[in-house]
């Protein structure tokens, strides 16, 4: 038990070396790729902002209904089911059928397999649509299960993208997390420029390609305000291709006209789709319409088959990088609007700082003159386990780019505590030995180590699934307790188990013969 080979001596040091190394990173400016990791502050000690966004889903509500238009029309003609005055409506269809189809009209609408208009809901035992006959007139609308699915996915996907576009910014550890039934929590610790986050979640980012028509009077037409030159245009209701088709979008600069644009990707399908319009439409002018707002509506000199098309429309850099980045990330399903922000000032991340570092720092000297006291030379051991165990501690979470939060300097502090009671379980358990008769010291710090370290790992075990559940059922600063509190137990169980042992029976073999404990 304290025989340690040459070959495992290195292997302890080069593990112990090799990860804690690393915490010297956030110490130092060096700029190699290893070393640029660094232990990443949370929202409550370096400060920035925090938002409360909520999901408007009634435009989704809207799109859903109107996407069922056409399958209808065509299921009606199927089932031989006449009907007239078909209209569609902010939150229902309506439309005439006889009395002696509505049965008929019924079973197809209520059918539970195979049911691609009215879809069955399993989780909520519920169909996605309700109808209502008033005088034979039939009134479609969500259900109340269905209007909870779509809030429900619409919450989700916004999520996504929201954390979509946040990374893409470059923005450290931000939380993110779903906040009742229709809202979301952002926390983005060291934001400098709150306002452009809120102006990027705020866009739906709904892009679409439709063609300019000089017909006022046609069917299917709406019109738009040009946003560069402020021209009224006439555009088909027609589209195109959407932002759906995209695959990326970078921001370029334009040499010839001397100005930003977005350069963009699309797949294979929008690839024909556009190809096919712009061979057709030589000479005429495409929208390009992004939420509701024409871009830009550029004359198409010749075809563009290749899959590659550019978006242009005054921009300045920044609003083409921001754009590349919207498209990028993808449309989000509804809009979000920001119920609440707050503003969290860097100097209350300094005070916090400051009081956990002096916390930790009184801690750990009186745990260290403590040891001294109490086991001598072999408190010595215990303070350097100590100390290696916090290094590595810092190399680990350096080495995950882990956000430290209060309650993560708080998981650090109990660590050390931890720490500290495995070796005096160890000692202790030697003292028990070496009171017993016929038992010397090598046998006695031998059953010492082997006795304990059943308790030590029982303690540690049972602590780390505490701290695993934490993790997994927490939020935010609670799962940044639990992070560095199970690392800290991984740390402990090796600096007691190995470095501390190791050290320790390098005393004992050299002081066989004294007595090493009073």
């Amino acid at each position: 038990m304290l025989n340690f080979t040459k070959i495992k001596i290195f292997f302890i040091y080069l593990v112990f070396i090799s990860i804690s190394i690393f915490c010297l990173s956030n110490f130092s400016q060096i700029d190699q790729y290893l070393f640029k990791k660094k232990i990443n502050l949370g929202l409550d000690l370096q400060g920035g902002s925090y938002l409360l966004l909520e999901v408007d889903s009634s435009p989704l509500q809207k799109r859903h209904l109107q996407s069922k238009v056409i399958p209808l029309k065509k299921k009606l003609i199927e089932n031989k089911i006449k009907f007239k005055n078909f209209k569609i409506l902010d939150n229902e269809i309506s439309f005439n059928i006889s009395n002696d189809e509505i049965n008929k009209f019924e079973k197809f609408f209520n059918n539970k397999k195979n049911n691609d208009i009215n879809l069955y809901l399993d989780k909520y035992r519920s169909y996605e649509f309700d109808f209502r006959n008033i005088n034979n007139r039939i009134l479609i609308s969500h259900s109340k299960s269905g209007i909870i699915n779509l809030n429900t996915s619409a919450v989700d996907q916004s999520i996504e993208i929201v954390r979509r576009r946040i990374d893409e910014t470059g923005t450290k550890e931000p939380s993110i997390l779903k906040r009742g039934s229709n809202r979301i929590l952002v926390e983005l610790p060291g934001v400098k420029d709150p306002e452009r986050i809120k102006e990027l979640l705020g866009k739906t980012a709904q892009l679409s390609f439709k063609m300019v028509t000089a017909n006022t009077s046609e069917f299917g037409n709406e019109s738009f305000i040009l946003k560069d030159t402020q021209e009224k245009i006439i555009v088909s209701k027609r589209i195109i291709i959407t932002g759906d088709n995209l695959i990326d979008a970078k921001p370029r600069f334009d040499n010839i006209n001397q100005e930003p644009i977005v350069a963009f990707t699309l797949n294979r399908l929008g690839s024909q789709r556009f190809g096919q319009a712009t061979s057709q439409n030589i000479g005429k002018r495409i929208a390009i319409i992004l939420d509701n707002e024409a871009i830009s509506a550029p004359v198409i000199r010749d075809s563009i088959t290749g899959g590659q098309g550019t978006i242009s429309g005054n921009f300045t850099f920044q609003a083409a990088t921001d754009l590349a980045l919207l498209l990028r990330s993808g449309a989000l399903p509804a809009p979000l609007s920001v119920v609440e922000e707050r503003t969290v000032g860097p100097d209350l991340g300094q005070d916090s700082i400051e009081a956990g570092v002096v916390s930790l720092f009184v801690g750990f000297i009186l745990v260290i003159i403590f040891m001294i006291i109490k086991y001598r030379v072999f408190g010595i051991i215990a303070n350097i386990a100590l100390i290696s165990n916090l290094l590595m501690l810092l190399g680990f979470l350096t080495l995950i780019e882990a956000t430290l939060t209060l309650p993560g300097i708080a998981g650090i502090i109990l660590t050390v505590g931890m720490a500290v009671d495995a070796n005096v379980l160890i000692f202790e358990r030697i003292k028990e030995e070496l009171r017993q008769e016929n038992s010397n010291n090598i046998q006695a710090f031998d059953n010492g180590f082997k006795r304990s370290i059943i308790t030590i790992l029982d303690a540690n075990i049972t602590t780390l699934i505490a701290s695993i559940i934490l993790f997994i059922f927490g939020s935010g600063p609670v799962k940044g307790f639990a992070v560095t509190l199970s690392i800290g137990l991984v740390t402990t169980l090796f600096s007691a188990y190995y470095i501390s042992r190791h050290l320790t029976s390098f005393i004992l073999f050299k002081n066989r013969e004294k007595k090493l404990f009073s």
